[in-house]
C-alpha cells in the first residue's frame, strides 16, 4: 500500500487513465520574469509523481512548456534598462530583448536560469517552447476547432463571469503584423482558417491564414485544454489560483471536451512562504526568491526533501533564518532512519525511506553523509575562516564517498553564515597575534585557571572539560558566568558564543592554549 503522496497519485493516474505504453506528465509557466521557488513547487511535484510512476515500472514523458508566446505586460523592477523594455510592452515576450545580455531574448534568459539549474536537483524534463510551436503553426487545427466551438466556449466561460462575454469575443488572440502588439480587434472569421482583424494603434485592417501566420494564438483558458489533447497529458497539477472554483482548471476541464479529450489527473498545490528574508514572491515585480537563491543555502537533496516531505496542498516556509538548522537536522534524521542508524518502527521507517529516496537528485547513496550537525559544521567553518578544504581535512574518519556531499554542504553553510545568520551566531576566532582583550583582573585570573584545566584535560572527553570549566571558576574565585564571558572575549571577542566545552574541543587544545596562554 502506497504511503507517500507521489505514489498515491501515480496509482490514481494508472487507475483513471488505464494501462498505457507511456504516461505524459506536464508542467509549465510563462517566463515573464524570474521563475521563483513557488513556481518550482509545481515542477518538483510533477517530477516526484513521474518518479513514482517510473518506480512502478511505467514509461513516463515529463514535458515542461514555456509559454513564451504570452504578452509582455509589465517590466519587472529587477530588470536593467527598464525604459527600453517599456517600449516592448504588449508584444510576445520572445520578441523582447534580454537587457542582461545573457540570452537572445528576454524569455530565453529566464528560461535558461531554470534549465541550467534543474539538473542540479535531478530534474530533466523535455522542454516545449510555445512561441516556436505557434509561430510554426503546430496548433492551426486546434485554433480552428476553438473558433468552430466559439459559442460553446463563451457559454462555459460565462458560467463563472460577473461580466458575461458577448459574441464580439473570440477564443483566438492576434498580434498585429505591423507592430507585433496584441492591441487588435478580430472583425471576422471565414469559417475555415482566415481571420480578419484591425490594428487598433494604426487603424489598419489585415487578413491572416492561421495555417501560415505567426501572429495568432489561443487565449490561455482555451490554449491549456487544447494542449492537453495535443500532447495527451495524463497528469498536471496547478496552484490555488488555477484550481479555485471557476478558475482556469475548472473551465479547461469543460473546454477540453470540445477538443475531444478529458482533463488530466490533477491536484492543487499550496503557496510557499519565505522566512528570514524580505520580499513578496512576484515574478513580474522582480521581488522573488529563486531556486538559485535556495540552492545557495540548501543542498540539492535537502531542497528536494522540503518538498518531498510535505504534502502539496500544505503551505510551508522555506527559511533563511535559524530554522535552517532544524531543516538540516530533520533531513539528517530522515537519512539516519533510512540507513538504520536510528531505531524506529517499521511503518515510520517505510515512510522515511520513501521520502529519502525521492529527496535524492540521482541514485540513492550507498552510505549516509558524514554526520556533523549543521550548527556544529557552522562552528567548524567559522573556526577555519570559511576554508572548506581545511574543515573537511579535519574529519579524520570521513570516507571518500562522503567528501563531495560534505563539500557542497559546507559551501551552503558558509553562504548562510555570511549572508543570513544572526549577528550573535557569527564569530571569528582570535589568533596568537591578535591584541589582548581587556577582561579585567578577575577575568585574567579565570583565564589562567582555565589554561591549567585545559592543559590537564585529555583533549577528548567533552563532559570532563565541562566540569573542569566550573572548577576553573571556583579556583579563580569568580562566578562561572563571569569566567564564560572572559573566555569568550579572549577567544572570539564576544561575550557569548557556542557551547564552550564543545567549542574548545572543536578548536583543539593546542590552538586554545596559544590564544588563552597569552593572558
Amino acid at each position: 500500500m502506497a504511503t507517500h503522496w507521489a505514489d498515491i497519485f501515480a496509482e490514481k493516474i494508472i487507475r483513471e487513465k488505464g494501462e498505457k505504453e507511456r504516461y505524459t506528465c506536464a508542467s509549465g509557466i510563462t517566463p515573464s520574469g524570474t521563475v521563483h521557488i513557488g513556481n518550482f513547487r509545481e515542477i518538483i511535484s510533477v517530477d516526484l509523481v513521474s518518479r513514482a510512476l517510473r518506480d512502478m515500472g511505467r514509461e513516463v514523458r515529463f514535458i515542461y512548456s514555456w509559454d513564451d508566446y504570452d504578452v509582455f505586460r509589465k517590466v519587472p523592477k529587477n530588470m536593467p534598462q527598464g525604459e527600453l523594455l517599456e517600449t516592448y510592452l504588449r508584444k510576445p515576450i520572445t520578441l523582447v530583448p534580454d537587457t542582461t545580455g545573457r540570452a537572445e531574448n528576454y524569455a530565453r534568459g529566464n528560461e535558461l536560469d531554470v534549465e541550467n539549474l534543474l539538473p542540479k536537483v535531478g530534474i530533466h524534463p523535455e522542454y516545449i517552447y510555445q512561441a516556436d510551436r505557434y509561430r510554426k503553426n503546430f496548433y492551426a487545427e486546434g485554433m480552428r476547432t476553438a473558433l468552430r466551438h466559439k459559442a460553446e466556449i463563451i457559454e462555459i466561460l460565462n458560467r463563472y463571469r460577473t461580466e458575461p462575454l458577448d459574441d464580439s469575443w473570440w477564443p483566438v488572440a492576434v498580434f498585429s503584423r505591423f507592430t507585433d502588439r496584441d492591441n487588435t480587434t478580430i472583425l471576422s472569421w471565414d469559417g475555415e482558417y482566415g481571420i480578419t482583424y484591425r490594428d487598433n494603434d494604426l487603424g489598419r485592417e489585415d487578413t491572416i491564414d492561421i495555417r501560415t501566420t505567426p501572429y495568432a494564438k489561443l487565449h490561455w483558458r482555451i490554449d491549456w485544454p487544447m494542449r492537453w489533447v495535443y500532447e495527451g497529458v495524463d497528469f498536471e497539477p496547478a496552484g490555488k489560483d488555477h484550481h479555485s472554483q471557476g478558475g482556469s482548471f475548472d473551465t479547461s476541464r469543460q473546454v477540453v471536451e470540445l477538443f475531444g479529450g478529458k482533463a488530466p489527473v490533477s491536484f492543487q498545490y499550496d503557496f510557499i512562504s519565505i522566512k528570514g528574508r524580505g520580499g513578496k514572491i512576484s515574478s513580474s515585480s522582480g521581488e522573488v526568491i529563486s531556486l538559485s537563491d535556495v540552492l545557495d543555502v540548501y543542498t540539492p537533496e535537502v531542497t528536494r526533501y522540503m518538498f518531498a516531505s510535505t504534502r502539496p496542498n500544505t503551505e510551508f516556509s522555506i527559511s533563511f533564518d535559524t530554522d535552517v538548522l532544524k531543516i538540516y537536522e530533520d533531513y539528517d534524521n530522515c537519512e539516519r532512519r533510512y540507513f538504520g542508524l536510528i531505531p524506529v518502527n517499521e511503518k515510520k521507517r517505510e515512510q522515511e525511506r520513501r521520502v529519502y529516496e525521492l529527496s535524492q537528485p540521482g541514485d540513492v547513496p550507498t552510505c549516509e553523509e558524514y554526520q556533523v550537525p549543521f550548527r556544529h559544521l557552522c562552528n567548524f567553518l567559522q573556526i577555519h575562516s570559511g576554508n572548506i578544504e581545511r574543515v573537511i581535512s579535519s574529519f579524520a574518519d570521513i570516507r571518500p564517498e562522503q567528501v563531495e556531499r560534505m563539500r557542497v554542504r559546507c559551501r551552503c553553510a558558509w553562504n548562510w553564515i555570511r549572508d543570513f545568520s544572526p549577528e550573535d551566531f557569527r564569530f571569528s576566532l582570535e589568533t596568537p597575534e591578535s591584541p589582548l582583550v581587556d577582561v579585567g583582573e578577575a577575568g585574567v585570573r579565570g583565564i589562567r585557571a582555565m589554561v591549567g584545566e585545559v592543559k590537564a584535560w585529555d583533549a577528548t572527553d567533552e563532559k570532563d572539560l565541562s566540569e573542569r570549566i566550573y572548577r576553573a571558576a571556583e579556583t579563580a574565585g569568580i562566578e562561572p558566568a563571569d569566567l564564560f564571558t572572559s573566555v569568550y572575549k579572549a577567544l572570539i571577542h564576544k561575550e557569548k558564543g557556542p557551547k564552550l566545552a564543545m567549542f574548545i574541543k572543536t578548536v583543539g587544545r593546542e590552538k586554545i592554549l596559544e590564544i588563552l596562554g597569552r593572558y
